[in-house]
């Protein structure tokens, strides 16, 4: 089997695309300067920064810079995973995947492996598989081209042509603006004098464009697909791709040429369109080299990427794709809820609310899109560029909880697609409903693992996302819309939901729980997933997503299923010891490493019953006494500070988000770098936004500003309530 490889094209058949972008806000209404608090955090550059590219994007396409406002310099922003060394500055889009072809097609079902359960045997599409009892057999090859591939392609690195490094330049000043979403930098070029170059993404097409005084050439460079776990290009297979520069077209100015570029990657194919008024010409076999007109240092290009053979859109000048980009920032900008920690003396607030902004910017980069993104967005890839589903609620939940709900719908909407073969795996493991998977590429297909295919925390994620989506539409007083979406999105509850109650095991005492073979948000016991039980996240998360599926029921004029109210009314409490929540309910108990996911418990998870304060208190005293912070992941410290904001510490709660451990730092350009091989983190940068939400706007009938010192000057505007 070998899936087709640009699976997803958001593209009707104009050519243009059909994104969603909030409803425009006039900036008049605000109360709040939002442009002032935007530009006071806008990223401003002046030497190279390794680790802190600057990132481009429109949600469905991203583009990352280094100083020269191009990509001149990939080698001085490495991705490194391993002895492989990638780059940070990838041009990447939702729709371009590509695949190795196989010795022979593969079938998921190689990956199969029977599990013991209380109902009797489930299949798990695993990657171990047993070759004789006793003796499993890792990484077997079907699983091994199963997880590599298809793998997201990087679809060309556009730099400038020149022997310089980037220290030889002098004077450099490199801005990027969020307010217009336009990167400008200046610089002196020894032996030239000053240049500047501004770049730009065109927000509803994969197109930069780019103006530059340099004098310098630009290349195009196309690389091959990699199967490498972090790296996106392979530059040592030139034999097995092609590039095509086809003869251009001129536009009626006779300024605005045209050239088609096309590329084929075994069964992918990619059509570049390139417009300039420089000289075009192909000088590699996989490189396009644009250079100025002779006598002239300057030089405007747009190049455009679109899955295919041909460009279907009329040509984009480069100063059509700044101008377009600078009224959608804006417009987005100006939209949804805000937040304005000016005139607070703690001066942790500048800090946060630097955070803040950046993270909104970078999550509509990277996380509005037709398909669940990848943990490090479209900046490099991670687990070859494919999305965990167990982290699309950390991507996406913020833009409802601040007013831009519209912006989760596509996404949301790409689990319709799945139903099939999210039904078929349900039926494996003897359930009804749908279980949702957990590491995919667009196409919905499940990745053999030894962890992923054994979580359970992403099969409620649609029913809270649908619920936060129909709640901010409400709240914005669209409640026509809330209505069709409630039941456009019903049959994703509803099989969600029936998953739910099925995998739930009686306790024998009339309760219900969560068994083997089963692997928590805290992945540290996968070793021990065939004896685990009753994680008391997931515990307290299976009650909460049951009970919003039966209000829809309600809401819809429905009878309640009788077996979901069983579940949700019989699910058992966590396991608690000493007056604290334990992480799972047998032996180890609690590992104090990786997430400390019991708080989720009540925090993420509104209070249903299952966790008494005094004990959620108790459980977050003992593990900010003495848990290992530094193997925590970027969505731990928002957890905590939600949980810190329901107990009413809202000291903690700052104190918590803004804990000085590696993994929560927010660089120059506002990504949340766990290690080198997580170079950037999504979910950590969704995770600060949405606990900011609940910390600010409270919850159904709690308190304003839980989780704000009561010190603080906060204005707010038009944040939505979490669940309570």
């Amino acid at each position: 089997m070998n899936p087709g490889p640009l699976q997803v094209d958001p593209r009707d058949g104009s050519g243009q695309e059909s994104r969603p972008g909030p409803p425009r806000t006039p900036q008049a209404e605000s109360r709040i300067d939002r442009r002032a608090v935007v530009e006071r955090h806008s990223p401003q550059v002046d030497r190279v920064l390794p680790e802190w590219p600057l990132q481009l994007g429109n949600g469905e396409f991203g583009f990352a810079v280094d100083v020269s406002g191009l990509q001149t310099w990939p080698q001085r922003h490495p991705h490194r995973h391993d002895d492989a060394i990638g780059t940070l500055l990838g041009t990447m889009a939702q729709w371009a995947w590509h695949s190795i072809p196989p010795p022979r097609p593969y079938e998921l079902s190689e990956t199969w492996r029977d599990h013991p359960t209380p109902r009797g045997p489930r299949t798990y599409v695993d990657l171990d598989r047993q070759s004789e009892p006793g003796e499993p057999v890792r990484g077997t090859e079907a699983a091994e081209w199963l997880r590599n591939n298809p793998h997201r392609l990087h679809l060309g690195q556009i730099g400038f042509v020149t022997d310089l490094d980037p220290e030889s330049l002098t004077g450099l000043e490199q801005r990027l603006d969020l307010w217009t979403g336009v990167v400008t930098s200046r610089y002196d070029i020894p032996g030239a004098g000053p240049a500047e170059v501004r770049t730009a993404v065109h927000p509803h097409r994969d197109a930069v464009g780019v103006s530059s005084t340099t004098g310098w050439p630009i290349a195009l460079r196309f690389p091959y697909g990699s199967q490498a776990w972090a790296i996106a290009t392979d530059w040592d297979q030139p034999q097995r791709h092609t590039t095509v520069l086809l003869p251009h077209t001129t536009g009626a100015d006779e300024q605005r040429r045209t050239h088609r570029i096309l590329r084929t990657l075994d069964d992918s194919q990619v059509c570049v369109s390139l417009t300039t008024d420089g000289i075009v010409e192909q000088t590699a076999a996989h490189t396009v080299t644009v250079s100025p007109a002779p006598g002239s240092d300057t030089l405007a290009l747009t190049v455009e990427f679109v899955p295919g053979h041909d460009q279907r859109a009329e040509p984009l000048r480069a100063e059509e794709v700044t101008r377009a980009s600078s009224v959608a920032w804006k417009d987005f900008w100006g939209s949804g809820g805000w937040l304005d920690f000016d005139g607070t003396q703690d001066p942790r607030a500048v800090e946060l609310e630097r955070r803040i902004v950046l993270s909104q910017y970078l999550t509509r980069v990277n996380c509005v899109a037709s398909i669940p993104p990848a943990e490090t967005g479209l900046l490099t890839n991670s687990w070859r560029g494919k999305g965990h589903l167990e982290m699309h609620w950390w991507h996406v939940a913020h833009f409802a909880l601040w007013g831009r709900p519209e912006l989760i719908e596509p996404s949301l909407d790409w689990y319709a697609s799945i139903l099939d073969q999210a039904r078929e795996t349900a039926r494996r493991h003897h359930c009804r409903g749908v279980r949702w998977p957990k590491q995919v590429d667009s196409s919905g297909r499940e990745s053999p693992s030894d962890i992923g295919t054994f979580l359970l925390w992403q099969q409620p994620h649609p029913i809270n996302l649908a619920e936060l989506v129909v709640r901010a539409h409400r709240a914005r007083g669209d409640r026509e819309r809330a209505a069709k979406l409630q039941e456009r999105w019903s049959p994703l509850v509803f099989a969600s939901a029936a998953f739910m109650a099925d995998i739930a095991e009686p306790q024998g005492d009339g309760s219900y729980g969560l068994g083997p073979p089963l692997v928590p948000a805290q992945e540290s016991y996968g070793a021990i997933r065939d004896r685990l039980t009753n994680p008391a996240f997931e515990l307290a998360y299976w009650r909460w997503g049951l009970q919003i599926a039966l209000r829809w029921q309600e809401e819809l004029g429905l009878e309640p299923d009788p077996d979901w109210r069983a579940v949700a009314d019989g699910i058992r409490a966590p396991h608690v010891v000493d007056g604290r929540l334990t992480a799972i309910d047998v032996e180890p108990w609690t590992l104090r490493t990786d997430h400390p996911s019991m708080l989720a418990a009540y925090g993420f998870v509104p209070p249903v019953g299952l966790v008494e304060p005094s004990v959620a208190r108790a459980t977050l005293d003992d593990v900010m006494a003495d848990w290992d912070w530094e193997s925590t992941w970027g969505w731990d410290c928002p957890v905590l500070a939600m949980t810190a904001a329901r107990l009413a510490d809202p000291q903690l709660a700052v104190d918590g988000l803004l804990m000085p451990v590696t993994k929560n730092t927010h660089g120059p350009n506002g990504h949340n770098r766990q290690t080198d091989r997580l170079p950037a983190y999504l979910p950590g940068n969704g995770g600060l936004l949405a606990a900011v939400a609940l910390m600010v706007a409270g919850w159904d009938g709690g308190p304003r500003t839980p989780g704000i010192p009561q010190d603080w000057t906060v204005r707010q505007e038009g944040l939505v309530p979490s669940p309570g």
